[in-house]
């Protein structure tokens, strides 16, 4: 039977290597066809695959497949940084209705594979929205980012946090610690050579699976804060 993606050709991951070591116009412009061909079609042909997989667990992150691929451009207009291009491929998913903060994320660069998903950078009406809810429900939560599959495939929860409890929440509260974070992130670094392999769609499906209710949680909040904003 054949898999629902093959994997990377090797070529993609050669150009993305080139693209590392030789980020300029002037190398990129002449390789144009072999990102197009080798790395970007295959990408797409993936992000469908894999969102005809969140179809079955997670339909409200389906959307367009070549909408979810994040540009190989990088906008350098207020970065020190100049070179022109990104050195990974990358998809992130998000849910209908809220916000494009929060879903499923993963990108391909020479070095590694990324994969798993969370809150990134939330809006601080968004950060508000879950530190409220994770003051009632933080047990729920705890038993939820430490369970097998999420140890497991992931290990800690990680993100930027706070050094001090922040105004509205009292400083002995028993989520004082999960209170202070400012994102909340499960992610856990694969090894490059399975982009190029059968084994690379299974691996980003069952960590996705794996982070759904980590993100059904973190997004709960978000859509009620959206729909008590709507009814106003």
């Amino acid at each position: 039977m054949k898999p629902a993606f093959a994997g990377f050709p090797p070529e993609a991951i050669v150009f993305l290597r080139g693209l590392k070591k030789h980020n300029t116009r002037e190398w990129c412009q002449p390789r144009k066809h072999i990102y197009e061909e080798q790395l970007k079609a295959p990408m797409l042909e993936l992000v469908t695959a894999v969102m005809q997989a969140l179809a079955d667990f997670a339909p409200e992150y389906v959307s367009d497949p070549a909408k979810a691929i994040f540009r190989i451009y990088r906008d350098t207009r207020f970065s020190k940084d100049k070179t022109p291009y990104k050195t990974h491929i990358a998809a992130v998913f998000t849910p209908r209705g809220s916000g494009k903060n929060s879903g499923y994320y993963f990108s391909v660069s020479p070095d590694e594979i990324e994969a798993g998903g969370g809150v990134y950078m939330p809006p601080p009406e968004d950060l508000l929205a879950i530190r409220g809810y994770l003051a009632e429900h933080h047990e729920e939560f705890r038993r939820i980012s430490t369970a097998p599959d999420v140890k497991r495939l992931f290990g800690e929860m990680t993100g930027s946090s706070l050094t001090r409890t922040p105004k509205g929440f009292p400083a002995g509260h028993p989520a004082a610690d999960l209170l202070r974070m400012k994102q909340f992130l499960l992610f856990r670094p694969l090894d490059v050579s399975l982009a190029t392999t059968p084994k690379l769609y299974p691996g980003l499906v069952r960590r996705f699976q794996a982070v759904t209710p980590f993100l059904e949680f973190l997004n709960r909040p978000l859509r009620r804060s959206r729909a008590m904003g709507q009814a106003w």
